[in-house]
């Protein structure tokens, strides 16, 4: 079965839906069908897969008419006024970061950050009461967030999540061990996000790789016949640093030694 991984918004979840006999490919705009209603959505990826996600469905591709039921710079500048102040006034510990409004124009989804859970069935009241629509509130989380509202990453260049990621990796701080990064602190490591960078797991499974030809720390080698301790290791010269004993008085010294399989 061909399928297509739709994004409805970039805080949403991807829909799943069939292809069925409609030509597509990534970038398009469709209107789709999923359990909370009819959007507009774009294609991310076209696959084949067993299955789909269970209702969901690509009615057709979107047209300029389709395009103009959505919320405008203007409109969807007020509408997120209307929930600061709502928000203000309730005094809720949250964070507004987006709006979006339906296809048919019936329900509004404000996107929200918040630490913890937020007890806001008071603000879905007025705000159902002000607007006369179905509201709906997702909270959202931090890397969501930055991909929203991010700018520039530590490299200089447009944070890779609104650059071209669709779909956010786990990144833990093995990542960053094998690359010998953690002495850097995890200030330096971290994202607009706050949480490890994503781009620390583009080379993971290189070093990784190349991490596996070396001995680690601790380990006893014989190098040109002499008996030594590893060290250190720098990974991308494929190199050990060896702590050899000195011998009728000398003092213990260090080598820089190329690794390769046929040393033990």
């Amino acid at each position: 079965m061909r399928v297509a991984e739709l994004q409805i918004a970039p805080w949403e979840k991807n829909i799943i839906a069939p292809v069925d006999d409609l030509v597509l490919k990534p970038g398009d705009v469709v209107l789709v069908k999923s359990e909370v209603g009819v959007d507009l959505a774009t294609v991310l990826e076209i696959t084949d897969r067993s299955v789909a996600e269970e209702g969901a469905a690509i009615l057709k591709s979107a047209t300029a008419e389709d395009w103009q039921k959505m919320l405008g710079p203007a409109e969807r500048q007020q509408a997120l006024q209307v929930c600061h102040q709502l928000i203000k006034q309730l005094s809720l510990n949250m964070k507004l970061v987006d709006v979006r409004l339906s296809y048919d124009t019936a329900r509004l989804t404000f996107a929200f950050v918040a630490n913890g859970r937020i007890d806001f069935r008071d603000l879905v009241k007025e705000l159902t009461k002000h607007f006369g629509k179905t509201i709906r509130l997702q909270q959202i989380g931090i890397r969501d967030e930055a991909k929203m509202v991010g700018d520039q990453g530590r490299c200089g260049r447009g944070l890779c999540c609104r650059e071209h990621l669709n779909k956010f990796s786990s990144v833990t701080s093995e990542v960053a061990e094998v690359q010998n990064l953690v002495g850097r602190g995890s200030d330096r490591l971290s994202g607009a996000c706050g949480r490890l960078m994503c781009c620390l797991a583009y080379e993971a499974a290189g070093y990784k790789d190349m991490a596996g030809r070396l001995p680690v720390v601790g380990d006893s080698v014989t190098v040109k016949g002499k008996r030594g301790t590893v060290i250190g290791r720098q990974v991308l010269k494929g190199c050990v640093d060896v702590k050899f004993k000195g011998e009728k008085g000398e003092a213990d010294f260090i080598l820089e030694v190329p690794w390769d399989k046929d040393k033990k």
